[in-house]
């Protein structure tokens, strides 16, 4: 069985990352796309956040991760995990101080089940230790001392429960065409794993969307838009910028950066991609009324779908901008997805990001243009 887990070998990063970059001019060949774009991540230590299964052996304990075969349930295969290279440099320096420190305190080794790491490009830390069993007044005690100790930030989650000991989000800082974005990034949310690429997505996307020196800035609207991390980089190329979103911990994250960043043209709201469709349907709705939409000129969709792309109703919502950027987790998903949007739209710019070194993962960009 081949290997379900990255396989780090900095002397193979050039080939494979060739490979990948081959398979995707040839998979979307038939949208006459121009040239792939490839940006290339650090070979090893390039993701910030991950997480680990604790194995008990014992009175020992280490982390472990699962192969998986053709069958997810049933074939699994345990690997145990000392050093992990594909997580970045703190992480793994702080792996097995972690599991020194909790060896022999009964308090914080009893019942934990898995441990996730949080990092930053500054290396501020965040771990979670997640347990099944509740956790007390004298387990908080006991991390306290840990966090002191290993100088990180710690949170205690059990079913029903989180205990935050110092607060629960990181805050990362981005550099984006010379401009440093910070963003709030909250534990057990959503973000990219890999900063290099995320930056290197965040200037493309800038790049392909900004405007002709003849072209007067008109709106975008980014559908889905979590924290914001798209929404702010992109806000200088646009008059206006509007991020839907439905999750509350994501809108109040994106708030939190608008601020930051002191950003003044960006506005977030709560809202699904339903509700934005019938205020743009209908500008006298009740939700068009709410989120202003008559005050708005939109000229670019921003989507970045789950890896099961866009839906058959949102395609055919977003068909009706001007100019799209569609940010792809999944290929398959993307070339179906575009099967319908080339319909009305070209291809004009086509990106590859190595989100994911070593592993038949594909991280796109495409921007598209309707047709005259």
């Amino acid at each position: 069985m081949s290997s379900t887990l990255p396989q780090v070998n900095p002397a193979l990063y050039d080939q494979q990352l060739a490979n990948k970059a081959e398979r995707l001019r040839q998979q979307f060949a038939q949208f006459q796309p121009p040239e792939l774009e490839v940006f290339a991540s650090p070979p090893s230590h390039y993701r910030l956040r991950t997480e680990f299964r604790i194995w008990h052996e014992g009175e020992d304990l280490f982390y472990v991760m699962f192969e998986v075969g053709e069958d997810p349930k049933k074939d699994r295969t345990l690997v145990r995990m000392d050093q992990y290279p594909v997580a970045g440099t703190a992480i793994n320096r702080l792996m097995p101080l972690l599991l020194d420190s909790i060896r022999d305190q009964p308090l914080l080794r009893r019942k934990l089940f898995q441990v996730e790491f949080l990092t930053t490009l500054s290396n501020q830390v965040l771990i979670t230790l997640i347990y099944h069993r509740p956790l007390d007044d004298a387990w908080e005690t006991a991390a306290r001392e840990l966090q002191q100790q290993l100088g990180v930030m710690l949170i205690g989650r059990s079913r029903g429960q989180k205990r935050v000991l110092q607060q629960d989000f990181v805050l990362e800082t981005l550099q984006v065409n010379g401009r440093s974005l910070t963003y709030k990034q909250v534990e057990g949310s959503f973000t990219q794993p890999n900063p290099w690429m995320g930056q290197k997505m965040l200037e493309w996307a800038l790049d392909a969307s900004r405007p002709t020196t003849d072209e007067t800035p008109r709106d975008l609207v980014e559908l889905y838009c979590g924290n914001g991390n798209f929404t702010l980089a992109l806000a200088p190329n646009f008059r206006r910028v509007l991020g839907t979103e439905i999750s509350r911990t994501s809108v109040a994250a994106a708030q939190y950066n608008i601020t930051a960043n002191n950003i003044s043209n960006v506005r977030i709201e709560r809202m699904a991609a339903e509700d934005f469709s019938v205020a743009l349907d209908n500008p006298t709705s009740a939700e068009a009324i709410k989120f202003e939409l008559q005050d708005y000129d939109f000229s670019t969709v921003l989507v970045d779908p789950p890896r099961a792309g866009l839906d058959a109703a949102t395609l055919a919502q977003v068909q009706r901008f001007e100019r799209i950027l569609y940010i792809s987790c999944n290929p398959d998903t993307l070339a179906d997805n575009l099967n319908t949007l080339t319909r009305t739209h070209r291809v004009e710019r086509f990106a590859f990001f190595d989100q994911f070194p070593y592993t038949h993962h594909a991280e796109c960009g495409v921007y598209l243009v309707k047709e005259a």
